[in-house]
Order: structure tokens, then sequence, then C-alpha cells
């Protein structure tokens, strides 16, 4: 089992209201500087909070949320002080309860040609 850790906030507030782009640009650029594979994800609606265990958490973020999820903790921390008015936390897994960490509950849309 695989420790995540995550910064957690509303879609509209980290995609909409902060420079997000320019944040993860930032750190993907320090990332190639330093020959280091990249091991952060934005993911929309995040299906780890749906699990008893975060409720709380779940609680205390404006819905539809949306997070950053690194297996580094020293990314988190960056990503918590840069974006500041965020939620940070970490989980297990996989596990029973979230058996894909970076699972979506965003449906995937699906275009015709």
């Amino acid at each position: 089992m695989q420790t995540y850790y995550y910064v957690l906030a509303s879609q509209k507030f980290l995609m909409e209201e902060e420079p997000l782009e320019e944040v993860l640009k930032e750190r993907k650029r320090y990332y190639h500087e330093k020959e280091k594979e990249i091991d952060f994800w934005l993911v929309a609606q995040p299906a780890f909070l749906e699990t008893p265990e975060l409720a709380s958490i779940k609680e205390k973020c404006p819905q539809p949320a949306a997070a950053i999820i690194s297996t580094d903790p020293k990314c988190a921390d960056w990503f918590k002080l840069r974006l500041e008015f965020v939620i940070k936390g970490e989980f297990q897994a996989p596990s029973e309860t979230i058996p894909e960490p970076l699972a979506s509950l965003t449906p995937t849309s699906t275009k015709d040609s």
C-alpha cells in the first residue's frame, strides 16, 4: 500500500480563482530541472472523498471538489504553501475503501465524430 498526499479545495477555487496552470507549470519545470518523474496529478471530484474515513474532510470542503494528489509529502507541502487556502491530508491506497487513488467521480465524456 502507498501513502498519497493531497491538497483539496472547491473546483471553483482551485481551477478558476487560483493561478493553477501557472502553479502546475512551475512545479513541472522544477521536476524537469531535477530530472524527477512527475508524481502529482490533478483530479476533479476525487472519489477518495466518498470513503467513510474521509467524510469529515469532505464536509469541510465546498463541493464539487478538486485535489492535487502526490506520492511525495514534500510536493503536497509545496502545493499547500503555494495555494494557501486548501486542505492538506493523506490516505493509504489501494485499499478496500479506496481501490483507485486517482479515481474521479466526473463522468468521462465521449465525442461523436
